[in-house]
């Protein structure tokens, strides 16, 4: 079934129909529901029952995040899979093997150059349905020769796929995107600017550097500057709006930004702090007053009710949020520097612990 075409009355229909299977010949019936995202929660409740009772299995297929797009009750009873995007190789032999394939483009005999299928494989960016597609419109639109061949050059490859074949090698396409990175790091604007525009010359999508720098203004900016963040997701944001060429300009914009904003790799190092912690102490022994206090016993009621209220405390009491396993343990440290120097002077007047580091600890390695 697809979701877009079917209603409330087609699931049932379904049902019925595995429900008698079942009943009258014990076959199971796996209902295979494409798109899934478009059942609104009608349609999804009069699937639950079914899967429940085990009277269907249910497959679901999505392009979106089911946890954020799909009723909770249907996704706490499945189990999830997430299909990762195809890598180059793989598409490029998709690609090959549908020029030979009788049910491809056997019949066109057409020579598509090594260079070409690997232009269309690097830009379809994992979807070997954009690849089939410009692969089919590069054969389709390259007039034959006179004795009827059909050869697609890297040229009629750019023309079907709409982009431009990068003018380096993949080995130099990561040693600029690499430079590009570590310039952001280094804070020099005008070596981050050069690599950058040598990138999207040589064909490389705007989009691929807009999010590292989105990246790179949490890693390496963090804290000392949190409006870098917001600069570089803005440009983000409108080159999507505007494109090429007026998209460079709050592109070039962000980029100045992130170079030359305080530097502090803080967040970074408190999020690897945080995840170690969580996967290797997991307590889940939250401290009583923190919990919920809208259901339950008495007692526990009773436990919950020694939670202070910060607010009537002029904003910050002292009071444990960690598990005991964990309570003296400190993820987050301001290295002073920018905004941080803000954040560690709060922290002192409130009467905080003072976890701030005047020099920038080691940081995680970094390739």
């Amino acid at each position: 079934m697809n979701a877009v075409q079917s209603g409330v009355a087609d699931v049932k229909k379904a049902i019925e129909d595995a429900r008698t299977a079942l009943k009258l010949y014990g076959k199971k019936t796996y209902l295979l529901l494409d798109e899934c995202h478009r059942f609104n929660k009608t349609q999804s409740d009069s699937l639950l029952p079914a899967i429940e009772q085990g009277t269907i299995l249910f497959i679901g297929s999505t392009t979106e995040n089911p946890y954020a797009s799909m009723t909770p009750a249907i996704v706490s009873r499945c189990r999830v899979f997430e299909f990762r995007r195809l890598s180059d190789r793989e598409i490029e032999g998709a690609l090959e093997k549908a020029l030979t394939s009788r049910k491809g483009l056997y019949a066109y005999k057409a020579q598509v150059d090594k260079e070409a299928i690997a232009h269309i494989a690097q830009m379809s960016a994992g979807d070997l349905r954009a690849a089939y597609n410009a692969l089919e419109l590069a054969v389709l639109t390259t007039p034959p020769a006179v004795d009827g061949s059909i050869h697609v050059t890297l040229a009629d490859a750019e023309q079907s796929i709409q982009r431009k074949a990068l003018s380096y090698n993949k080995d130099a396409y990561y040693d600029i995107l690499s430079a590009f990175c570590k310039s952001l790091r280094g804070s020099d604007s005008n070596a981050a600017l050069y690599y950058a525009f040598r990138l999207i010359e040589g064909g490389c999508d705007p989009m691929n550097i807009l999010r590292r720098l989105v990246v790179h203004a949490s890693e390496d900016v963090g804290m000392a500057d949190p409006n870098a963040l917001v600069v570089a997701t803005a440009a983000l944001t409108a080159f999507e709006k505007l494109g090429a060429p007026e998209g460079l300009i709050p592109l070039s914009n962000a980029i100045i930004y992130v170079c030359e904003a305080e530097k502090s790799n803080s967040v970074i190092l408190a999020m690897d702090a945080a995840k170690r912690a969580a996967s290797e102490v997991r307590d889940d022994n939250i401290p009583p007053y923190l919990k919920d206090n809208s259901y339950g016993s008495r007692a526990d009621k009773a436990q919950s009710a020694g939670y202070k209220y910060p607010h009537n405390y002029g904003g910050w009491v002292r009071q444990q949020y960690l598990p005991d396993s964990l309570k003296d343990e400190v993820f987050y440290r301001p290295q002073g520097r920018g905004y941080e120097k803000a954040v560690a002077e709060t922290r002192r007047r409130k009467g905080m612990p003072d976890d701030t580091l005047p020099e920038p600890p080691k940081g995680r390695p970094h390739p």
